[in-house]
């Protein structure tokens, strides 16, 4: 027997001898449920033999046959309802688990999420993107037949979709564009670390996502519920579809605040804060001024996250204002990682530990949070040091600041763009879709080996849209991305450690020693972040402006 989970109530199985009825009823199922015709192929058993296996082991045994390759959304419906009332756990089976599979797909496409029906699906190793369009309709059959269709379709709207948009246009002014995003507003996210540190007002970092669409891109407000790459097609939510000549896809990552067990709950008050939501940013500025004593923990889970320098600056700004107002003595300061280092690129390491000592900070590696008590104001982390059992600790705090946990977002984690560990699978220079030569994709999504930050989609956009263009033109690809990624480090107000860096940590300083010294704190980096790259966001790099950010040439190897 093959039999393969899909939830704790409903597996499937390829057809099954009336000699496993034993075991299935040894294994705790209480139903099996055929979803093959008598006599489809030679050699299968009648229902009627495995119905009275079934009753001789005490399973109830249903047959609500479906022919192959034919399921109606009546079946689907039918098979929903039998489910629902049969005695559980249940085992659906048919030739080869598929149709079982795909009945319970439609079944369930009213109630549990599309990503949710393909992740556990796929986990049990049946492929749904042939029905993927209804189980988004709800798992009916789509009527409306009048897709719309665009040259290049983009996939989100944040830095890297809107830069990389720009400059399309900017290439190639007659390129029809779509860019699907539901946002309504458009953040500057690197500013939140000042917004939480008291130096930029919030209203400094959002903007409406209408101001910054470029001129002759279509905007289309909706949710991506999946892909169908083999017919060049974007499903929406509520199963729209949009065609495409060229894909880029370029979401953003999903910030995953329910892995942490009581954070949901607790962000926003008792101390909990977090510079990872503009709502709660300002909050962080408010615990920040309000502390004279006490405990503040801020916390770093496992990479890979956007911007892996931002928990530490919030600490690094956090402690400069208690050590300007004369409090930093009273105030004890934990940083909790879940990784074993400060920094991933070690020539920027010995700057920061100079504030580490300065500002009494405990560095606690391999300490991942797994649960917060907001009202007792404690936090559980899994300790998970190298040759040693996990553990767990508790802790105490007056303000903690935490980083979520950060995955691709589901709709890409299920889809067939994804490998293995759920990320958009592209070449590292070129960006382009190691399976689909029509899609490309950049920014936090994707799995080249880069930092995920701002700068390294500011640099990443000119390189899909040169080659894009090149693509529609003929050409070969006319871009290379070099793993270029940047993170400001804000050890102090005034100073910066300006890290820069591509693949395998190679330091790539944009500016001369003599300028801006990236290994060490200065004033001028500090000048760069809080007053340069804003207008150099809203005003070049989103409107295909590529300042600094040519594309690379392609290596001929």
């Amino acid at each position: 027997m093959d039999i393969r989970s899909i939830t704790p109530d409903f597996s499937v199985s390829p057809q099954i001898q009336p000699a496993d009825l034993g075991e299935i009823a040894r294994l705790g199922y209480r139903t099996v449920i055929c979803n093959r015709p008598d006599g489809e192929s030679a050699g299968e058993p009648a229902f009627a033999e495995i119905e009275a296996a079934a009753k001789a082991a005490g399973i109830e045994a249903i047959h609500r046959p479906v022919i192959s390759g034919k399921v109606s959304d009546e079946d689907a419906a039918a098979f929903g309802k039998l489910l629902a009332r049969a005695p559980k756990p249940a085992l659906g089976y048919c030739r080869t688990g598929t149709r079982s599979t795909i009945l319970w797909s439609l079944s369930e496409a009213g109630t549990r999420t599309l990503p949710e029906i393909l992740s556990r699906t796929k986990a049990a190793g049946y492929d749904m993107a042939g029905v993927v369009r209804r189980i988004a309709n709800g798992g009916r059959t789509p009527t409306d037949a009048g897709d719309a269709s665009y040259e290049v379709v983009i996939v989100g709207g944040g830095a890297a979709g809107i830069s990389v948009a720009a400059s399309l246009k900017a290439r190639k002014p007659g390129l029809d564009i779509a860019v699907i995003d539901p946002a309504d507003i458009h953040y500057y996210q690197p500013g939140w670390t000042l917004v939480g540190g008291g130096v930029f007002d919030p209203a400094v970092t959002a903007r409406t996502m209408g101001s910054l669409i470029p001129k002759g891109v279509h905007w289309i407000k909706s949710f991506v519920a999946a892909f169908e790459p083999q017919d060049n097609a974007v499903i929406l939510d509520g199963c729209r579809v949009v065609k495409y000549k060229r894909l880029i896809v370029c979401p953003g990552l999903k910030l995953d605040w329910g892995r942490i067990d009581g954070l949901a709950e607790t962000l926003g008050k008792n101390g909990v804060t977090s510079n990872y939501r503009s709502d709660l940013a300002p909050y962080t500025w408010e615990l920040v001024r309000g502390l004279r004593r006490g405990r503040a923990i801020f916390t770093q889970p496992p990479m890979p996250i956007k911007c892996a320098g931002a928990p530490q600056k919030a600490m690094y700004l956090s402690a400069d204002h208690w050590f300007r107002t004369g409090v930093l003595e009273d105030i004890e300061i934990g940083f909790m990682s879940a990784g074993g280092v400060l920094f991933g690129v070690k020539d920027y390491v010995p700057a920061l530990m100079e504030y580490v000592r300065k500002y009494r900070a405990g560095l606690n590696f391999f300490h991942n949070l797994i649960h917060i008590d907001g009202r007792g104001k404690t936090a559980t982390f899994q300790v998970s040091e190298p040759d040693a059992a996990p553990s767990e600790v508790t802790i105490g705090f007056d303000m903690i600041h935490v980083c979520p946990p950060q995955a691709a977002p589901d709709f890409i984690r299920v889809s067939p763009l994804a490998d293995a560990a759920g990320w958009v699978d592209v070449d590292q220079t070129t960006l382009r879709h190691k399976s689909h030569d029509n899609i490309w994709s950049l920014g936090d999504v994707m799995n080249a080996p880069n930092a995920k930050t701002a700068a390294a989609a500011r640099k990443q956009a000119p390189v899909v849209a040169a080659n894009v263009v090149a693509d529609i033109e003929g050409r070969s690809p006319a871009g290379g991305y070099d793993g270029y990624g940047s993170c400001p480090l804000t050890v102090e107000r005034g100073k910066i450690v300006l890290a820069e860096f591509g693949y395998g940590g190679t330091l790539k300083p944009s500016f001369p020693s003599w300028l801006v010294d990236g290994t060490k704190p200065t004033r001028a980096a500090w000048w760069l972040k809080e007053r340069a790259l804003p207008p150099i966001y809203w005003k070049a790099m989103l409107r295909g402006k590529e300042w600094m950010a040519k594309p690379e040439p392609v290596s001929a190897e």
